[in-house]
């Protein structure tokens, strides 16, 4: 058979004994293999029939580098070889320089070749330890991808069934059976709803019903009769093998260095550069045949399938479970975000059929009232007439109505039964994908391997106490040995947290600045709008500063995670999560917060107004309220981000980097699509782009989770927003993932982790916030106060004036009196502000009145009640709403007994051949000169175990279990 010019490794390593030989053979892909082998389906090696698993990418050694192909010795003559290319690389490092070269110049390329030494005698090592396991390695540096060379891993039957045992992986068995469904009401809903909404669902090949289903076993090489093994070539799918494969490249080390080297410390040094399962095939061209790869193309990552439910089988089946598990839980997201758009929408048509009515604006709108309000900034700022905040009362109407209280309890019910719909989702996806039983041995296994950081900060540790003469104690890392770490991230996280609230404070500033500057503009038309422009440009400064520091914090997040030495991968990402949620969390509300419940709280009263930074007064509200600046600032904010950084960024980035590689390259657009032609499967996927992580993917929509339901009450359109966002972005990520993003390394997992954790107490919180916005923010309060105390007749009418307080102008403090009190035409002696307090005439002027105490015994009373009442309301849902759906509690309690049988029948047909075999036995003559007493006696001596096979004995032990 001919061998091209990439299969290096078949030389150097693959011959290095004749148990190697033995392990890579080249006539066939499995050792007992006898099923006809199927036609290429996706990446394979030189041979065509052995299929490449995992790929490991490195860089080539320079040109001007020796570099040697090993001859074909055995294994003791090989390592005194690479013992004395070693030595003689590291006397060649220590070697005088010839005069006639750059002596700075030399000492760096004799070190870079050091280290590129190092690295290959690194990667040879782990090669060898590779083989070692089984796998079979098929080296490529001949890539039309310059510098880079390829290391093909391939998992013979043998390995695959092995480690699956190990892992415990669930392979459905030969046994089906029938899912029934329940009779009762609910599920003959379920079921119409499911035929109605049959052409939403995607044209994703079924082969089997999805009444059918197979039983499921852990993968056992001694039961491999349950399974179905006619076609081993599709008995473990290409997610099921990558994953297998990287478990055993997670497992191998390296251990000639100073200390152990896992596949993540090879990857973080250099020696690999990148590590990744291959996708199955090409999307479009010539080449792009059938595959899992194209068919989510075409179901699920193109935008004209918008309204089509998601394959989730099928990307469970091609990304693993906890890629699957990220667009599970955003397609129920987005669903349950259409009843709450619905909702939020009639809340908005609500407000403007009813502004006409609403006599609170009218009154303001009226030019009779003729009310002359106190100026809104000292000497630059007249005084105004209250009409001329007749738009801002009316649009303030659209938002702040009786029917936003409703919506706010609406959204706190949402809330919960959102998170009640998902978890009875994510337990239907569990039976469904065979993770009923997964979690506790698994995770138990998972915490064995440590982080590469880890072990070397553990090593360390071990070397410092070899010197100082402790041993015999486990070493690990403790809390002191973090402590400075720890110290590090509060300091730091301290820090950030402060620089947003000092850049809120300076937004606050520009604000209360282009105020004044706008009321002395000598342009008609500035001074007429300056609250919208004031509003406008703040709120774009906040979104922008948001964007700038959601990056940087993300990095910052992630240095500190890494000074604190997680152990484990979980340890790692449940820290990073819970620092970069605080940071950006921070980061987008603290505007908001500020304009719900401070703004216009800390500023004083005519003639004794509070400064800050010397001569700056602290904003007012308008007299309608904060409530439309604060739903000014959330749309934008919304708005933006979903738009600028979710979207834009996604999509933006990816092309102007490829425009960039388009630049950089000496190739046209048809050379390089001809050059695409020709590119191997392997060389393709290094081009994409690494995939890293689904934590951006969360956090994105965990802040906007935050922006639908902690200040709802402001802005009824929020769920809106979000959904025509959730629409395009569910679109958009499967697009990166299926064709912008290397192929995940899958992951198994039965639930989101960490994030129901935010998700939920968020949905605590924003009770409270809701509450305290209705209560504090809005006018609702104020006006039932009114209504039901102080109205003669029990209607709106005065409720205006009843909220306006009166001001003498010659209690102004010098210097703060407007410098053209004119402005009105004639000369004014008293104004109106907005506050409960006592006229200048009374005997305690200016000071809170009754009014205001009542108001704020009913505000304070409102938000305990709300709170009680929803939280009290979102308990019982809660209690309602099972967990678990009944009809999976009833088919998981079917599959046990189904298994129990399984293994019964199992059991008896190996006793009916024990049997037989010692009848056989028994008849050394012919069997009718066999006394059936003699044969009874037979049976008599022979123990009773005997007549088990081994394996029952365990296997019954475990049903009886």
């Amino acid at each position: 058979m001919k061998r091209n010019d990439s299969d290096h490794l078949g030389m150097d390593l693959g011959n290095t004994n004749a148990r190697n030989n033995e392990s890579i053979p080249m006539s066939n892909l499995y050792l007992d293999d006898v099923s006809p082998l199927y036609p290429r389906l996706g990446p394979y090696f030189s041979d065509r029939r052995r299929r490449v698993d995992y790929v490991l990418a490195y860089q080539i050694q320079k040109p001007s580098s020796t570099q040697r192909k090993a001859p074909k010795f055995d294994k003791e003559k090989l390592n005194f070889v690479r013992r004395l290319r070693r030595s003689i690389s590291l006397r060649s490092s220590r070697a005088p320089l010839q005069p006639k070269e750059d002596p700075e110049i030399a000492a760096q390329d004799q070190q870079s070749d050091y280290h590129e030494d190092d690295k290959r005698f690194r990667r040879e090592e782990f090669e060898e330890n590779l083989l070692e396991t089984g796998l079979e390695l098929e080296k490529d540096e001949s890539s039309k991808i310059l510098g880079i060379g390829f290391l093909k891993i391939h998992a013979p039957w043998n390995i695959l069934c092995r480690e699956a045992e190990f892992m415990k992986l669930k392979m459905p068995t030969k046994k089906v059976y029938e899912v029934k469904q329940d009779s009762n009401v609910v599920e003959k809903i379920r079921m119409f709803i499911h035929k109605v909404t049959a052409p939403l669902h995607p044209n994703v090949d079924n082969t089997m019903s999805s009444n059918i289903k197979p039983l499921s076993h852990p993968f056992s090489r001694e039961k491999q009769h349950l399974f179905d093994l006619s076609d081993r070539d599709k008995f473990f799918d290409s997610k099921t093998r990558s994953s297998i494969v990287y478990e055993v490249l997670k497992r191998t080390k390296c251990t000639r260095a100073k200390y152990p080297m896992g596949l993540t410390s090879l990857l973080a040094n250099g020696v690999y550069t990148a590590g990744y399962p291959l996708h199955d095939g090409d999307i479009v061209g010539l080449n792009a045949v059938t595959n899992d790869r194209k068919l989510l193309y075409e179901q699920w990552a193109s935008y004209s399938a918008f309204y089509k439910y998601q394959p989730l089988g099928l990307i469970r089946k091609y990304f693993g479970e906890k890629v699957g598990l990220y667009f599970a839980w955003l397609g129920v997201y987005t669903q349950m975000l259409i009843p709450a758009a619905i909702i939020g929408v009639i809340v908005f048509l609500y407000g403007c059929a009813t502004v006409d009515d609403n006599i609170p604006s009218m009154e303001i709108c009226d030019p009779r009232n003729n009310i002359t309000m106190c100026p809104l900034c000292d000497h630059a700022c007249s005084y105004w007439k209250l009409v001329s905040a007749c738009g801002t009362a009316r649009a303030s109407h659209l938002f702040d109505n009786p029917a936003t209280v409703f919506f706010a309890v609406f959204m706190a019910l949402w809330a919960v039964l959102f998170m009640e719909h998902w978890k009875r989702r994510q337990m239907r996806l569990n039976y469904t994908w065979d993770l009923t039983g997964f979690g506790e041995e698994e995770e138990e296994d998972l915490k064995d391997h440590n982080r590469a950081e880890y072990d070397f900060r553990v090593m360390e540790k071990k070397m410092k106490m070899e010197h100082s003469n402790l041993k015999g104690e486990k070493v690990k890392l403790t809390c002191v040995d973090r402590l400075p770490a720890y110290l590090t991230t509060v300091i730091v996280m301290c820090f950030m947290i402060t620089v947003t609230f000092a850049i809120v404070f300076g937004v606050i500033l520009y604000r209360i600045s282009i105020k004044a500057a706008l009321h002395m503009s000598t342009f008609q038309a500035a001074r007429t709008n300056v609250r919208a422009t004031v509003k406008t440009t703040a709120a774009i400064i906040n979104l922008i500063v948001i964007i700038i520091l959601d990056e940087i914090y993300g990095a910052i997040a992630r240095r500190l995670t890494i000074m604190e030495v997680p152990k484990t991968d979980k340890s790692f990402e449940e820290r990073l999560i819970f620092k970069t949620f605080i940071l950006k969390f921070v980061n987008a509300f603290t505007p908001i917060v500020y304009l719900a419940f401070f703004r216009g709280r800390l500023v004083g009263q005519p003639g004794n107004y509070l400064y800050v930074v010397g001569s700056y007064r602290m904003e007012e509200c308008a007299h309608a309220g904060c409530l439309m600046e604060l739903c000014i600032q959330l749309c934008i904010t919304m708005l933006g981000k979903q738009l600028i950084q979710n979207n834009l960024f996604e999509i933006g980035i990816p092309k102007l980097k490829k425009l960039l590689r388009a630049r950089k390259s000496d190739l046209d657009s048809k050379q390089e699509e001809e050059l695409n032609k020709t590119l191997q499967r392997h060389e393709k996927d290094h081009i994409l782009g690494p995939f890293v992580g689904l934590n951006p993917e969360y956090m994105e929509m965990i802040i906007q989770f935050g922006m639908v339901t902690l200040f709802v009450a402001s802005f009824p359109l929020a769920p809106l927003f979000a959904l025509l966002n959730n629409i395009i972005e569910i679109r958009l990520d499967a697009k990166k993932f299926v064709t912008e993003l290397r192929r995940p390394n899958a992951v198994k997992t039965k639930n989101i982790g960490i994030w129901y954790n935010l998700l939920r107490g968020l949905s605590k919180v924003a009770v409270i916030v809701n509450a305290f916005v209705i209560a504090f923010t809005s006018d609702f309060i104020p006006r039932l106060v009114y209504q039901y105390m102080y109205s003669p007749d029990g209607s709106m009418h005065g409720f205006i004036n009843h909220t306006l307080s009166y001001f003498n102008v010659t209690d102004f403090q010098p210097g703060t009196d407007p410098f053209q009190p004119m402005h009105l035409g004639y000369q004014v002696q008293i104004c109106r502000y907005k506050d409960y307090r006592e006229p200048p005439w009374s005997s305690s002027p200016y000071e809170p009145s009754k009014q205001f105490w009542a108001v704020l015994a009913a505000r304070l009373s409102f938000v305990i009640v709300f709170q009680n009442v929803v939280m009290l309301m979102s308990d019982f849902v809660d209690w309602l709403i099972p967990d678990i759906p009944k009809d999976i509690t009833l088919q998981m309690h079917k599959e046990k007994i189904l298994m129990v049988e399984l293994f019964m029948k199992e059991e008896q047909g190996k006793r009916l051949a024990m049997r037989d075999n010692l009848n056989r036995d028994t008849c050394t003559s012919p069997c009718t000169s066999t006394p059936s007493n003699a044969r009874d006696r037979y049976h008599k001596q022979i123990p009773l175990k005997l007549l088990v096979a081994p394996d029952t004995e365990n296997d019954s032990k475990q049903q009886d279990a």
